[in-house]
Formats: C-alpha cells, sequence, structure tokens
C-alpha cells in the first residue's frame, strides 16, 4: 500500500473527537442490556415450526450413526487378524445361473465346503500334516508342513471337498482346522455351449466366455458390497443357445470330423432376423467342469478366435456387392474363357465352362475369374468400404471377450480386390463371415450378433439398412439356385427349400498355399425365400474318400454335413417342411426376365 503526505504549504484540518456523553439516569441497566440481547440473538422454542425441529432431529440422529459406524470400523481394523475374519473375507460369493432361451440351466451354483487352517493354534505341525495328508493323498507333504509352519493366520488346506473327507477331518480333532461353506460352479450340460459359456475359477470369478462378460455387467460391484451371496439373489442370464440344437448340431459335427478324418470342425446356427446365436459349437472342445482342458492349444473357439481365409463363401459377398452397385446387372455377362492375368499372375477356375458367364452362371460354377472382374467392375474403394460396413475389416464385437483382429493386407490394391473378391488374401474370423452373409438375405439389414435372448423389436432397433431389398432378394435367388443345379445339391433336403454356397481354401502353410491341406465351408439358408435361419459348417483338414473320389472340397464334405444337421433340427427350430415349391419366390428376379442357367 502507498502512503500519501500532505504537501509542504497545504493546511490540513485538525481532527477532533467527539466527547463521551454523560450516562442518563434513564438509561438501562445491565440486566436489561442482558435482556436485549438474549431477545437479539436467540430463539425460543415457541418461535421454531415443528417440521424444522423434526428435520434437525432427523440428521442429527443421522449424523450419529454415521460417527458410531466409523468407530466400530476403526475399532475392528484395529483388532489383530483371525482366521475366521480372513475366511469370511475368501469365502466364493455367488454367480447367477446361466439357462438357454427355453430356461434349461447351463451353469448354476452347488454349495461346497473348503477346509482352512490358523496354523498358529495347531501345537504339533508334522502330526498335523500326516493326519491331514492321510486324507488327502494328492497333496503335497513337504508343501503341506511348509503351510502349517507359517505364522500366518489363515492358510487354505483343501478347496471343495467331499461330504466324505468333511467328515474324516472333522473326526481328526486337530485343533486350528476349520471348515468354511463355499459356492462352486458347475455346467450341467457339460460339453454343449462350452466355447460361449466359459468358465469360472476355483474363487467362482469369471475367467472365460459369458462367465467373464458377466463379472463385467456389475457383478463385481454386487460381490464387493456383499450382495451377492446367494444365486437366488440374482437374475438368471438368459442365453439365445438352443440347448437340443446345439446338441443335435455337435452330434453332427462330430461324426463329420471322424469320417472325414479333420482334424478340427466348427458350426453356427444364426437367427437372421434378430442376430442370436442359436448354437456354436467348436471342435474339439472341453468340459466346463474341467477348466484347464479349456487351455490346450487345440480346444480354442474357431468361430471367434480362429482366422480364415473363407475361400468361395466370400464370393456371395462380391456378388451382393456388384449387384447392389448398380455397376453389375444379374443379367450381365461377363468373359471367362481365358484366365485373368495381373502382371505376372494368373486367375483361373477349377473346372471352368471356358466360356462367358452370367452373374447366376459366375455364383453357381463358382468362377473365380467372373468373381474377379466383378469386384474390379465396383473398384478397389469400393471394394473395402463394402466389407467394412458388414463388419468384415474389424475384430468380432459379442458378449464375449475372446476375439483377435482380421488380416488385412496392408496395401490393398486391384490384386487383392481380385483375390479377396474370391476368398483369399483376407483372414477374417468366420462368425464374422455368417454375420455379413446374413445381411445379404435378411433384406439387406445388418445386425450385431448376440449370445444373449434378444426380441424382434429389439433387433429392429439395432438394424443397419447396407444392402437394398431387391439385391437381397437376388441374392436369395442365386443361392437357391446353387442348391438346384451347382455345388450344394448335396444339402436341398426336401421341404425345407434350403439355398447356399460352398468354399474351399487352401490353407497358408509355411508362407505358401497347400494342395492338399484345406479348409471347407458350407453356408446355407432356409427356407430361402423367407430366410429364418443360416447354418454354417466349416471342416478343418477333410480327407478325400472312396465315396468322394477322393476329393475333399467342400460340396462332398461340409455341404453334406449341412443337410444331415438342417434335416435334423429344422423340427427343433418350428420350421414346418413345405414339400410343395412356393410360388413366385423371389417376384424381382422374375421380373427382370433372368436367362436360363446352362
Amino acid at each position: 500500500m502507498r502512503l500519501a503526505f500532505p504537501r509542504p504549504g497545504l493546511k490540513v484540518p485538525r481532527l477532533s473527537w467527539p466527547k463521551r456523553p454523560a450516562v442518563s439516569q434513564d438509561a438501562p441497566g445491565p440486566g436489561a442490556l442482558r435482556r436485549m440481547t438474549k431477545s437479539l440473538f436467540s430463539l425460543g422454542s415457541e418461535k421454531l415450526p415443528a417440521r424444522l425441529v423434526l428435520v434437525a432431529l432427523a440428521f442429527g440422529g443421522l449424523f450419529a450413526v454415521l460417527a458410531g459406524r466409523i468407530v466400530h470400523l476403526q475399532v475392528k481394523s484395529d483388532e489383530p487378524a483371525t482366521a475366521s475374519r480372513i475366511a469370511g473375507q475368501s469365502i466364493s460369493t455367488a454367480r447367477p445361473q446361466i439357462v438357454d432361451r427355453h430356461g434349461v440351466v447351463m451353469a448354476t451354483d452347488v454349495k461346497t465346503v473348503s477346509i482352512f487352517a490358523d496354523p498358529r493354534k495347531i501345537s504339533d505341525k508334522d502330526e498335523a500334516a500326516e493326519l491331514l495328508n492321510a486324507v488327502f493323498p494328492e497333496l503335497n507333504g513337504n508343501e503341506l508342513r511348509e503351510k502349517l509352519s507359517k505364522k500366518n493366520a489363515f492358510v487354505w488346506i483343501k478347496r471343495e471337498v467331499t461330504p466324505k473327507q468333511r467328515q474324516e477331518v472333522h473326526r481328526l480333532g486337530i485343533p486350528g482346522i476349520g471348515f468354511l461353506p463355499e459356492n462352486k460352479r458347475v455346467y450341467p450340460a457339460g460339453h454343449v455351449g462350452a466355447h460361449v459359456i466359459g468358465t469360472a475359477n476355483i474363487d467362482n470369478v469369471g475367467i472365460a466366455g459369458i462367465e467373464k462378460y458377466i463379472d463385467g455387467q456389475g457383478l463385481n460391484d454386487l460381490r464387493g458390497a456383499g450382495l451377492a451371496q446367494s444365486s437366488a439373489d440374482l437374475k438368471p442370464v438368459e442365453l439365445a443357445l438352443d440347448v437340443r440344437v446345439a446338441h443335435a448340431v455337435r452330434e453332427e459335427l462330430k461324426a463329420a470330423v471322424a469320417k472325414f478324418k479333420a482334424d478340427a470342425g466348427a458350426a453356427l446356427v444364426l437367427d437372421v432376423d434378430t442376430g442370436e446365436i442359436i448354437t456354436h459349437v467348436s471342435l474339439p472342445d472341453f468340459d466346463p467342469n474341467n477348466p484347464a482342458d479349456a487351455l490346450l492349444k487345440d480346444n480354442i473357439n474357431r468361430l471367434q478366435v480362429g482366422r480364415y481365409e473363407m475361400g468361395s463363401t466370400f464370393k456371395a459377398l462380391t456378388t451382393a456387392m456388384a449387384l447392389d452397385s448398380g455397376k453389375v446387372k444379374i443379367t450381365s455377362v461377363f468373359d471367362a474363357r481365358q484366365p485373368l492375368r495381373y502382371g505376372r499372375f494368373s486367375i483361373g477356375d477349377y473346372k471352368g465352362k471356358g466360356r462367358p458367364l452370367s452373374v447366376p452362371e459366375i455364383f453357381i460354377y463358382s468362377s473365380n475369374i467372373g468373381t474377379a472382374r466383378m469386384a474390379l467392375a465396383v473398384g478397389v474403394d469400393g471394394h473395402k468400404s463394402f466389407l467394412k460396413k458388414l463388419g468384415l475389416l474389424d475384430r468380432p464385437k459379442t458378449e464375449l471377450p475372446e476375439g483377435l483382429d482380421p488380416l488385412v493386407p496392408s496395401r490393398w490394391g486391384e490384386l487383392n480386390t481380385m483375390t479377396i473378391a474370391f476368398g483369399h488374401g483376407l483372414a477374417v474370423a468366420p462368425l464374422t463371415a455368417a454375420i455379413a452373409t446374413a445381411a445379404l438375405v435378411n433384406g439387406g439389414r445388418f445386425l450385431p450378433a448376440t449370445y444373449l435372448k434378444r426380441s424382434r423389436e429389439e433387433a429392429d432397433a439395432l438394424a443397419v439398412q447396407v444392402i437394398k431389398p431387391e439385391t437381397s432378394q437376388m441374392m436369395r435367388y442365386v443361392m437357391r439356385l446353387n442348391a438346384e443345379k451347382g455345388s450344394a445339391t448335396r444339402t436341398d433336403i426336401p421341404g425345407y427349400y434350403v439355398g447356399g454356397k460352398t468354399g474351399t481354401s487352401e490353407k497358408v502353410v509355411r508362407g505358401r498355399y497347400s494342395k492338399n491341406k484345406v479348409l471347407t465351408t458350407f453356408v446355407a439358408v432356409m427356407p430361402s425365400d423367407k430366410p429364418r435361419y443360416l447354418v454354417m459348417t466349416m471342416l478343418d483338414e477333410p480327407k478325400g474318400l472312396p465315396e468322394t473320389h477322393g476329393y475333399a472340397t467342400s460340396g462332398w464334405n461340409a455341404a453334406p454335413t449341412t443337410g444331415r444337421i438342417i434335416e435334423r433340427i429344422g423340427p427343433m427350430l418350428n420350421i414346418e417342411p413345405r414339400f410343395d415349391n412356393p410360388l413366385q419366390p423371389f417376384p424381382h428376379v422374375a421380373r427382370l426376365g433372368v436367362a436360363q442357367v446352362r
């Protein structure tokens, strides 16, 4: 602060203080002043509203309870650790039941008992270890002695013991040994739906599949708050899976893997109108009741974690892209007389016709040349954009935490578009390919897949139109035509009006395509005039048989396997067989006057 002083010569007025007035005889005395002060700065109870008094009392009581709780926790935290306290904190809390779409239990909790010890209360450690080892010979005796020699207040002896073992330990009468009730996860359906359900560890914490998904949806918070002590407290998780259908599909796939001497197999049933996954099978699989088996390298979830070049099933995507772009019509014809050359590379057909082919003929004869020409008509940017909006350039997104990104070319040029058009050069999860194909036949609506039960109204809110309804009808037409006259004739099960597309891709071995190791796939829709379900079947490295004339291509193994699956599950899915073909199933195609297929 700056101080200002008067300038020289400036006259400053003199300040004078007023004199203290004399006290009047009439002024109030000290008692009167006290009474005045009290009346100004205090309120009598008669002046307080009754509601205000009640609010004050309520808040006062609340603060008293909170203060008492804080003091109690402080005192409790200062208490020495006891085995019972630590044991209580170690109890495996409950998990909700997991049920299929019809309420069949696929995962639930059962009550079990675990055994713990307070080493501080055990006087003869060696004797206690020997007695316990006699009941549990599978335990390492030296490790057991080390546990009992610790100065801890709590150590586990054996988790999840049988009633007989519990009784035997109880008879030993060892001081410091206690029993703790726990929740154990069991899976009544066994192998059925194993990759979807996943597993929970010995502490009842989800470590894979839907079990892990549940923990991420708030179960951990409930567990921390002590609100998940019984599965009865929690609402069951309803899956889209159908245990009956999954069991039938697994049996047929297992038989096919054995018959064709394949290394592995996978199958999927998808509701094309809701995106619900009705069945998910990947072989070899495992029993969730033995979670260690899930870690074996061959027991992976091939539908969501596997990445494969899907072969000619991708031709359905390329055909839909070309037709929807408007640059190709269903009546268009492409030259397939000679292999298509690009620099030093040459693209040919397997058992080609050696003549110009129409779009339906390109599809049913699975022409690489014609498909590549259609993709070039759309262009590289259009091709990438189409695959992107169908989710094929992204990691599969479902409730399951497992998944891998697709293998996409680092530099995507015309040659990449030509090979990807017929299913080589882009490796994706089979589930992703199935979801994209479903959008081609359900009227052009892309739906994210789900393992949880979903209503049609919920699905409609999520649907995104990716191709025109007219394009979708043309795709259903060519897929049905393929079952009547093309490579899918072995899936033409009477009554179900099936349509589909085969795919055989050579596997990459040490950086080169192998002629002897193939992945065969078949994608079917039923019924093809008004599809309700998509069925995908895969066989990894099937072998040729005498009855297949030595061929190991999809038309000889994956396609007939899909036919057997459809024949078996059709009644379970409430699809009533129609033995008379529908009249005018594809009216838009009929109006276009498509030429006969030769």
